[in-house]
């Protein structure tokens, strides 16, 4: 089977350039995943109407046995999230002709696990964020609280965090569409295998930054303490993740940040990340989006493929279509401008032989029951947002 390492690509590298014409009212990503060898994947995120592709690639560590070559999916999300809240705060800091001098945001990000994957009531859950927001600038701070009010109700992550929204799904196993008892069934027809999709992708001519996801820190393989190797594979669970990260601004809409996974014992990473052109960046590194929706991707599959590795179920291979739409409403000159995101459309894809098709279902179930991201969108977790100016605390929401 492929793995990361064999192909000798970075881990992140865009394919195609927009082609298309961007739009201010909604952008809509349909991200593709498939299953390497061991925990690793890969995903195309194409982001509409302005059609620019990126191939993101994710591990897991020691804790579920990965080979920790690239990062988390939890990893990916968190980068999303920040790099969206400070997109956000930038675009409406030029929309209104603010000087922003410097700006930083530490977050940290707390998941949940608990129950029995025998037993089919292990249950992922999503507790709130806490955002640090740093900035330095000569406006008055009414203008860098109203800022950050508007980054935070405008940005889609956000959104997803504090809404409660119905997903559904879909599941062709052998190429043969199956019904998924008590989970929202997929309005869209059933798509194609986005198997073949992959098979000719390679960096393509559009420029792209070198080195745009980096492990900073390896973490260590412990075995026989909490978080430690193969500790996330255990039948039972109660316990609790916990994900730090520290973004800054380096030019224009040009952003990084320091990925560190605490809980259970991971990596820590480097991303960068640029807007596109539309949004006042050159697009040279994934926009937060594409790291947004390839985060909840990685994250349902590998629960897939945590329970079929629990279980015992075998699976040659496993991939899924993703559908998300971003509406945006208002204008930034304003600060009116909010975002939101729709319900997630998942289709998965199976290839497997099983005695029985009904046993099929339940991998899915158990993969939207387990996923952390999926846990968050179906609750109200709204974040803690601290918003500082010149080193003094200005609000704690």
């Amino acid at each position: 089977m492929t793995s990361i390492e064999s192909t000798g690509y970075p881990i992140v590298f865009k394919v195609s350039e927009a082609d298309g014409t961007p739009s201010a009212d909604a952008i809509t990503v349909n991200t593709k995943v498939r299953s390497l060898e061991g925990m690793q994947k890969e995903a195309l995120v194409t982001l509409a109407p302005d059609d620019v592709v990126w191939r993101l690639a994710c591990d897991e560590g020691p804790y579920l046995n990965g080979k920790d070559r690239a990062p988390f999916p939890l990893g990916f999300f968190s980068a999303g999230m920040q790099f969206c809240f400070l997109s956000q705060f930038l675009q409406g800091a030029r929309a209104q002709d603010v000087t922003i001098d410097a700006i930083s945001l530490e977050q940290d990000n707390f998941y949940t696990m608990e129950g029995s994957f025998l037993r089919g009531d292990a249950r992922g859950g999503a507790k709130p964020a806490e955002l640090r927001l740093k900035v330095d600038s000569s406006a008055d701070a009414s203008m860098i609280a109203a800022l950050a009010r508007m980054a935070e109700q405008s940005s889609p992550t956000q959104s997803l965090m504090r809404r409660v929204l119905h997903n559904t799904f879909s599941l062709v196993l052998n190429g043969h569409r199956l019904n998924i008892p008590g989970i929202a069934p997929s309005p869209s027809p059933s798509e194609s295998d986005p198997a073949p999709g992959f098979e000719s992708i390679a960096p393509g001519s559009p420029p792209f930054l070198p080195d745009i996801i980096t492990r900073v820190k390896k973490g260590e393989a412990v075995h026989g303490v909490e978080g430690g190797a193969g500790s996330s594979l255990k039948a039972e669970q109660k316990r609790t993740l916990h994900v730090h990260c520290e973004a800054r601004r380096l030019e224009n809409m040009l952003m990084e940040t320091t990925i560190h996974l605490y809980k259970p014992i991971g990596s820590s990473f480097r991303f960068v990340c640029d807007e596109t052109e539309a949004n006042g960046g050159k697009g040279l590194a994934p926009p937060p989006l594409a790291y947004m929706s390839a985060g909840v991707g990685f994250c349902f599959m590998t629960q897939l493929g945590r329970y079929a590795t629990i279980a015992k179920h075998k699976l040659d291979s496993y991939r899924i279509t993703q559908h998300t739409v971003f509406p945006f409403t208002g204008n930034l000159t304003d600060g009116t401008r909010a975002g939101t995101i729709g319900p997630v459309d998942t289709q998965v894809f199976l290839d497997a032989d099983y005695a029985d098709e009904a046993d099929a279902p339940k991998l899915v179930d158990m993969g939207q029951q387990t996923c952390f991201l999926h846990a968050a969108m179906r609750g109200e977790h709204p974040s803690v947002v601290t918003v500082e100016l010149n080193g003094k605390e200005l609000s704690s929401r």
